[in-house]
């Protein structure tokens, strides 16, 4: 019978305890030696306590790796990746997640996942007080189960549980994410089957959702210095560039008033600010005439004292409304206004466009407003001395020599035909009147003022046209009305000329042709009592010339059928028997006098013309013969 081993004395026991505490061994492999129960007891409850040491060490030096690469990641949705991926690592979980808030929508949201398959798990969604998570939120505490789907603790909703079972989840911690007080999102560790939850491992969950609030601080702070240091850039490129605004616009202002006080004139401004826009530039008149342009101007040519399309332009009627530029795109309108009064209206163009650019059209105009006014007191200043010479030349104080002498030098041949025109205004007052009708003519004639009555001479030979043309141009600043007599040569048949132009202005307002032009001629058988010297013979050519011309021409007497007409009451049976002829014969020949007298000369004012021409024509030729 072979011998049993000596039982190990109790020293050798202790001291083999002793050395295996000495090498790290585990509680179980201290549990095999046989030593006394006491000194094993005490043995093994200082391996465990050495083994959570190391557990806790290895967590913190985890914890303090995972601040080390946090620290070093610039880009936020990689901070909050790695974060969930250190703690399924550390935490050796199947699966970690982190979610965040959703202010807008109250609840929380699927933001980063290292471990997860089901494609329905990474798109839900955890309402406050939902689910495990949800309670998290709602609480800020931290939560766990070693069952989910079975733990009643939970408000449990089919958007939430569907997608946990289709994940496996069964084991589930979640603990909320904090910055300064305020709830952000959770972090969770699951796994896939049943699991209890240590405190430790709680806590260390929580110092990395400690670490990742950190994170989200630090990254809001980036990207709020980032954010503040853009706008401080870009507030000091604004400044910059408002600075060099303002030293180009004050040079471009220089450079104007230095135009005006070089003898410039709006052509000249036209020009300089047009090349200071890298652009083209118009100035028109209030009734939209041009009166100067520079550059490639988009539209149809336009001369210069034309209407300008431009004037019609939105743009443009904006500008006339307010009281300072108006940008539109790459255009520019602004109103040229002198004490408030509207005078005239910039328009221009700069490649590019910018608000940067208004400021410049701007000074242009007030500057343009500075040349105006100068322009418009030189002229008046003019004008108010011509008009005493132009009263002097219409009452016939002149000799022929000195009519003849300020004729020319205004620009007007007296040896050419040219006409006198009296005019009369509705709104305006006489200065204003003359000085507006003195820019109308411009050069080549002259304007001014003989007691009441305004008086315009003009180079033509047609006093009705005349007339009408500087109505239209005046039609913008008053309701004009004119007469024209003429033509005329020399000077000694103005004083008449004035009479009679007086008397037929009055008479054309008189007969309600207020705001017309017209010449003596044209107003028929009134023509003939204001006129100085009436024209009957042409008056009668005017009113019955292409039926005289037609009886000539053919041997008939459509004059007589007329006669016998209106002498018959317009009766056509009375009318046949007067003439001796059929009452078809006389409807054709009225058929006839209404192709070539128009369809109109039965109407009351026109058979009243044609009445007193018949008259006159037989006080003219007694002899002739009416029908």
């Amino acid at each position: 019978m072979s011998a049993q081993p000596p039982e190990p004395e109790p020293q050798d026991s202790t001291v083999e305890l002793l050395r295996l505490l000495a090498d790290g061994a585990s509680p179980t492999q201290l549990g095999r030696v046989g030593a006394d129960p006491e000194a094993l007891s005490l043995a093994v409850r200082a391996a465990t306590r050495l083994e959570d040491q190391r557990g806790r060490e290895r967590a913190l030096r985890a914890l303090v790796d995972t601040a080390r690469d946090l620290a070093a990641t610039t880009d936020p949705a990689g901070v909050l990746d790695a974060i969930v991926r250190r703690a399924r690592g550390l935490l050796g979980s199947d699966v970690a997640y982190l979610t965040l808030y959703d202010p807008d929508r109250g609840d929380t949201y699927m933001r980063a996942t290292d471990g997860v398959v089901a494609a329905s798990f990474r798109t839900v969604r955890l309402p406050l007080g939902a689910g495990l998570g949800g309670l998290v939120a709602s609480t800020r505490e931290a939560w766990w189960t070693s069952d989910y789907q079975h733990d009643t603790r939970f408000s449990h909703l089919d958007s939430i549980d569907n997608p946990v079972a289709d994940e496996g989840l069964v084991g589930i911690c979640g603990t909320p994410l904090l910055v300064e007080e305020e709830f952000v999102g959770v972090l969770f560790a699951s796994y896939r089957s049943r699991h209890a939850f240590s405190p430790e491992e709680v806590a260390l969950l929580g110092s990395l959702a400690t670490l990742a609030a950190l994170s989200i601080l630090q990254t809001r702070s980036r990207q709020a210095t980032e954010a503040a240091l853009a706008k401080l850039s870009l507030a000091h490129a604004a400044e910059h560039r408002h600075a060099q605004d303002v030293e180009r616009s004050a040079a471009a202002h220089d450079r104007f008033t230095h135009l005006v006080a070089s003898g410039g004139g709006v052509d000249d401004l036209t020009r300089g600010v047009g090349e200071v826009l890298g652009g083209w530039a118009v100035l028109v008149d209030v009734d939209g005439t041009r009166r100067s342009a520079f550059g490639e101007v988009p539209g149809p040519p336009v001369e210069v004292g034309a209407p300008d399309p431009l004037a019609e332009d939105a743009l443009v009627g904006a500008a006339r409304e307010a009281g300072h530029g108006v940008p539109d795109g790459e255009r520019y309108a602004v109103g040229v206004r002198a004490r408030r009064e509207l005078i005239a209206l910039l328009i221009c163009g700069a490649p590019g466009g910018g608000e940067a650019n208004l400021p410049i059209v701007e000074r242009a105009a007030a500057v343009t407003a500075v040349l105006l006014v100068f322009e418009r007191e030189t002229a008046a200043a003019r004008q108010r001395a011509l008009s005493d010479q132009v009263s002097d030349l219409v009452g016939g104080t002149l000799t022929g020599l000195e009519a003849s002498r300020l004729l020319t030098r205004e620009g007007l041949n007296p040896n050419r035909p040219y006409c006198l025109l009296a005019l009369r205004g509705q709104r305006l007052a006489m200065n204003g009147l003359v000085l507006a009708a003195s820019a109308a003519v411009g050069d080549g004639g002259l304007v001014g003022q003989h007691g009441k009555r305004l008086v315009a001479l003009m180079a033509g030979d047609d006093p009705g046209v005349l007339a009408a043309a500087l109505v239209r141009r005046l039609g913008a600043s008053d309701e004009v009305t004119a007469a024209g007599v003429g033509p005329l040569t020399g000077t000694d048949a103005i004083p008449e000329a004035f009479t009679e132009a007086a008397r037929t202005v009055d008479a054309m307002i008189a007969l309600g042709r207020r705001g017309e032009g017209a010449a003596t001629a044209d107003l028929g058988f009134a023509g003939l009592i204001v006129g100085s010297t009436p024209d009957v013979a042409g008056y009668v050519t005017r009113v019955l010339g292409p039926v005289l011309a037609y009886d000539r021409e053919r041997g008939t007497t459509l004059i007589g059928t007329i006669d016998a007409y209106f002498g018959a009451d317009r009766a056509l049976r009375r009318t046949a028997d007067a003439l001796h002829v059929h009452v078809n014969t006389v409807v054709q020949r009225l058929e006839r006098v209404a192709t070539l007298l128009g369809d109109r000369w039965q109407e009351p004012e026109s058979a009243l013309e044609i009445q007193l021409a018949l008259r006159l024509r037989r006080l003219l030729h007694p002899d002739a013969r009416q029908g």
